[in-house]
């Protein structure tokens, strides 16, 4: 059953979609060679507890740590550990935040140092499609409608949209109905309804979608061992249409990049 929140409920997952994204414009001031996701993970669940949240990751469904952070291959819900970062690695952050009973969660797909070509248009693309994802999320449109548009996007290049793990609702739980896939029909699936929140991210694979997980009951890696990229976003239907609580904004005045990407999806004009 989809949970519709109120408006001011749609403000308090704002603060804690917001606190994640703060969290993963800390993080990106500090990813470089030679740094472990051990010392990234302390660091982000300082963060979260210093702005009066709780890790959202950290013991549910008894994971270890307060991030996913998956490398290169790993497509999501990597254990962080005591190996240094290289140059030219792609580092994936999933991070949660609950506040106020409610969950924020949305994840970035950074690169380490200098990365190759090839793997910097899977990042490019892959953040692209979160978007035109995202388009699909509006009145009278259904769960198909948003697998679809991003199935299509990255396929056309030529890469593979993992078929197992999905996006999903998002409230007093971490995983609300309804489930949101990276692939599908069009006008097929659940319909979207005025004040549902939902976490759109796009898992995309460089040469095969098919994934395989390790014996640590968490790690997920590509089958051919090509890299994978993942993007997340928290998103409202507000008046109809998509509207960000989450953004890359932080993440972007850490790097010194300059993007209005998100402006469409926004009523406000966020303040940093």
């Amino acid at each position: 059953m989809i949970v519709i929140k109120t408006k001011e409920e749609i403000e308090l997952m704002r603060e804690s979609a917001l606190i994640v994204s703060k969290t993963l414009g800390v993080l990106a001031k500090e990813i470089k060679p030679g740094v472990t996701t051990l010392q990234l993970d302390k660091i982000a669940e300082e963060h979260i507890r210093d702005h009066g949240a709780e890790p959202g990751f950290l013991g549910l469904y008894d994971f270890p740590n307060t991030l996913c952070m998956s490398p290169n291959e790993q497509v999501v819900h990597g254990i962080p550990n005591a190996t240094p970062l290289e140059e030219g690695d792609i580092i994936s952050i999933d991070c949660g935040a609950l506040k106020n009973g409610f969950y924020g969660d949305h994840a970035y797909t950074f690169a380490v140092g200098n990365i190759d070509s090839e793997t910097e248009k899977l990042l490019k693309i892959t953040k692209e499609s979160l978007y035109v994802g995202i388009r699909e999320f509006k009145a009278n449109n259904r769960v198909g409608d948003v697998g679809y548009a991003i199935q299509q996007y990255c396929e056309a290049h030529g890469y593979g949209v993992v078929r197992e793990l999905v996006g999903h609702g998002l409230g007093k739980k971490m995983h609300e109905d309804p489930e949101m896939p990276n692939y599908g029909r069009r006008g097929k699936g659940k319909k979207f309804i005025e004040g549902m929140v939902v976490a759109i991210e796009p898992m995309i694979n460089m040469g095969t979608h098919r994934i395989k997980q390790h014996r640590d009951g968490w790690t997920i890696t590509t089958l051919d061992k090509k890299p994978s990229a993942h993007f997340e976003h928290d998103v409202a239907l507000v008046d109809g249409k998509p509207e960000l609580l989450s953004t890359f904004a932080y993440i972007y005045d850490a790097l010194g990049i300059e993007s209005d990407e998100e402006a469409e999806f926004r009523q406000e004009a966020l303040v940093l």
